[in-house]
């Protein structure tokens, strides 16, 4: 079997954890490279891909219906996923009334889609997972603004309150672009992210981010167009932002609520949680008790394991 079969055979059994079956431009676009571009120096066309996908290599390996290609057996997973593409898109507008507000908000940079939404893959129980970036040096400020306004709304996530709702728990400023955990999983999410505002922030989001998720995923790209679900900002919005930011200048008020924030993540029993990734500085404020990356990746084993690759 060819370096380029099994690449294929892995891409498509990692995202078989994820329920998603994969369209021959999908493949390419997010291709996962055994062993790093960095170290194979290897990159393939999509002509490559489509040629692989039909040849003998991959016979009785992957199974193609409607466009998609799935792993033996898992057919059921392309009307899976037309169904949640549907979902999804009735979710996008939630995620686009609650942007709508944040665009008034002072210090917010970006506002972008990740997780099973970038994809549009959500099921009706899923939430609405946004990654924010705030100007550098208001974080806490920043966050505790978007904070009131999505709960003001009625969407924030907590709780028992999930479907539909808005999780809130990534923020990073424009200072510290770059992710800190560089994983499959994360990969993953930042190859897909989609963003809401914030074009400029997002370029160079990517461009940050781009060194490493091109050592897995050697075909990832900047995006050159924004998407068509994205606000352009308008003057109205510039206004407020700037005259709110004027109201919450201070320096006493982003300190207080450092503090304040700080005490409050470090009481919540989850930090304590094995396993878990709590980040709390100037930098990043970033909450997630329970990563899904680990999980994701011993189910991607077994997947492996199963196609004798691993």
């Amino acid at each position: 079997m060819t370096d380029l079969s099994r690449n294929i055979i892995q891409t498509i059994a990692y995202y078989d954890v994820l329920d998603y079956p994969m369209t021959s431009f999908e493949i390419w676009k997010y291709l996962i490279v055994r062993g790093g571009a960095e170290n194979q120096k290897i990159t393939y066309s999509l002509g490559e891909i489509i040629k692989c996908l039909g040849g003998d290599d991959l016979a009785g390996k992957i199974e193609e219906y409607q466009g998609f290609y799935f792993l033996p057996g898992r057919k059921k997973l392309v009307e899976r996923r037309i169904e949640r593409n549907k979902i999804s898109e009735q979710k996008f507008r939630i995620i686009r009334r609650v942007v709508w507000f944040l665009r008034f908000v002072p210090y917010i940079r970006m506002a972008a889609v990740t997780g099973r939404m970038a994809t549009k893959n959500a099921s009706k129980e899923s939430d609405l997972d946004l990654i924010i970036v705030l100007k550098g040096g208001k974080i806490f400020t920043g966050r505790t603004l978007v904070t009131f306004v999505v709960h003001f709304l009625g969407k924030r996530r907590y709780g028992k309150k999930i479907a539909d709702r808005i999780c809130l728990n990534y923020f990073i400023t424009d200072k510290s672009l770059e992710i800190q955990l560089k994983d499959l999983f994360s990969s993953s999410e930042y190859s897909f992210i989609l963003p809401i505002i914030g074009w400029s922030s997002f370029r160079k989001f990517q461009l940050e981010n781009r060194e490493w998720i091109q050592k897995i995923r050697p075909n990832y790209q900047l995006d050159e167009l924004a998407n068509l679900k994205m606000y352009s900002d308008s003057e109205g919005a510039k206004f407020v932002r700037r005259w709110t930011s004027l109201v919450f200048s201070s320096d006493f008020i982003e300190k207080e609520l450092k503090e304040w924030e700080t005490r409050r993540i470090m009481n919540d029993p989850r930090t304590r949680k094995p396993g878990s990734m709590i980040l709390a500085d100037d930098d990043s404020l970033v909450f997630l008790p329970d990563p899904q990356g680990p999980r994701v990746f011993e189910k991607f084993k077994n997947r492996l394991e199963e196609a004798a690759l691993d």
